[in-house]
């Protein structure tokens, strides 16, 4: 019986776990972390978000640069199938008013076990074998004792730190689904990434993805002990970025005490972070009613207040209060509060600036990693024959949505399949 390594007990592992597993394979599966799909339960907490209904092209989209590649995977395994698959597990899903995706219990953890009981306890083929606490450290150095190993067998022979000690494994063939760099509490360190560059393997640098961002200059502390972690509600960004690109959508954002962060930011944050990347800084304009036309802004701007303050006068007329009302003060001058038209015109496209990401391991997904280029149509190595990879290490992003997880499934789908083509050959 064919032997297969498996590191990293996330979607993308375990996926191809159960590919290689039905098709009578025997697979170990390693992980550095006590249990199983430990940012998987953690990211399904509020509400799991399987996969996203639209249709395939918008879908395939969101994955910007590298949708070519992203969507090549979907052949494998697409949106559709991902509701199909959960139906074989026993969890049912209903789409939401946003479209999304979710179990019917709106958990991760249901859908883990019924999960991990398929995996322990399939109908056909061996039943997969977990090793947990079992870090992978690289690549054993094989051919020193036997030189007459070839590459391939060479690159599937792997060292592990366990509880008992290090151990050498060696397999068949191996799928990496290691994760990116965000969330090292929950075992995506990014520590594979001089491993895979020593063996010749091209990875893109690990960069923040879905993140929150520093305001130039920082919020004023008045402003930070009032509004810090309050939400703006309704309304809408638009950014064009150095190359012309656009991006506009309404919806909802979190001030921070050092900046902003939160669905809207997340949805953006690839333009900002790549411009900041270049150019030091990025300036996005925020409308604080878009559900309002700049005309009748103004008009209500510029109407007769008498006696009442400024403050009131925006909250009676245009319901301009609390963080929207308290962010005009923040950064306009005086004087451009008291022009009618420059308020007016700031109320409905105010500049924010950012001059950073936030840290890598705060952010929810990392983009970069193992470029496309450097693997085949079947996510194996080309440097190291029999190696795969799949999942968040690969160089690709996408935003919050279910999109993350349903490019996570398709590759290690992908991954699983090109490892049964492989062995095939073996």
């Amino acid at each position: 019986m064919k032997k297969v390594v498996v590191v990293g007990a996330g979607p993308a592992g375990l996926m191809a776990a159960e590919v290689l597993s039905g098709a009578g394979v025997q697979v170990l599966l390693f992980d550095a972390m006590p249990s199983v799909g430990r940012k998987f339960l953690l990211a399904g907490k509020g509400g799991l978000n399987l996969t996203h209904s639209e249709a395939a092209d918008p879908f395939a989209s969101r994955y910007g640069p590298r949708r070519p590649q992203v969507e090549a995977l979907f052949k494998w395994f697409d949106a559709g199938q991902v509701r199909t698959w959960a139906a074989s597990l026993g969890i049912a899903t209903f789409v939401g008013s946003s479209g999304r995706v979710f179990p019917a219990e709106m958990k991760a953890a249901p859908l883990l076990r019924a999960w991990l009981t398929r995996l322990r306890h399939p109908k056909n083929g061996p039943p997969v074998k977990f090793f947990m606490r079992h870090r992978w450290t690289g690549w054993h150095q094989a051919e020193r004792s036997a030189p007459e190993l070839d590459a391939a067998s060479a690159a599937t022979w792997l060292d592990f730190d366990t509880p008992q000690g290090p151990i050498q494994v060696q397999a068949d063939a191996v799928v990496l689904a290691l994760g990116g760099g965000s969330w090292v509490r929950l075992g995506s360190t990014g520590a594979w990434v001089p491993w895979l560059q020593a063996k010749g393997v091209e990875v893109a640098p690990l960069l923040p993805a879905n993140c929150g961002f520093d305001v130039k200059s920082g919020w004023s502390p008045h402003f930070v002990s009032r509004f810090a972690g309050v939400p703006f509600k309704s309304v809408a960004i638009a950014f064009t970025d150095r190359q012309g690109q656009q991006f506009s959508r309404k919806g909802e954002f979190v001030a921070t005490a050092t900046g902003v962060e939160g669905s809207l930011i997340y949805a953006v944050s690839r333009w900002l972070r790549d411009d900041i990347l270049a150019c030091g800084s990025a300036t996005f304009h925020l409308d604080l009613l878009p559900d309002m036309p700049c005309e009748r802004v103004l008009a209500e701007v510029r109407h007769p207040r008498g006696s009442r303050s400024l403050s009131s006068h925006l909250k009676s007329r245009l319901h301009i209060e609390g963080i929207k009302a308290a962010i005009l003060h923040e950064l306009l001058s005086k004087a451009q509060m008291a022009d009618p038209a420059q308020l007016a015109q700031a109320i409905k496209a105010l500049p924010v600036t950012v001059t950073a990401a936030r840290p890598l391991d705060e952010a929810i997904s990392s983009a970069g990693g193992v470029l496309f280029e450097a693997m085949t149509g079947q996510l194996m190595l080309a440097s190291l024959p029999g190696v795969f990879c799949a999942g968040e290490m690969l160089d690709w992003e996408a935003p919050t949505g279910g999109y993350l997880l349903t490019a996570c499934l398709a590759s290690g789908v992908c991954a699983g399949q090109g490892v049964l083509s492989y062995l095939k050959t073996r």
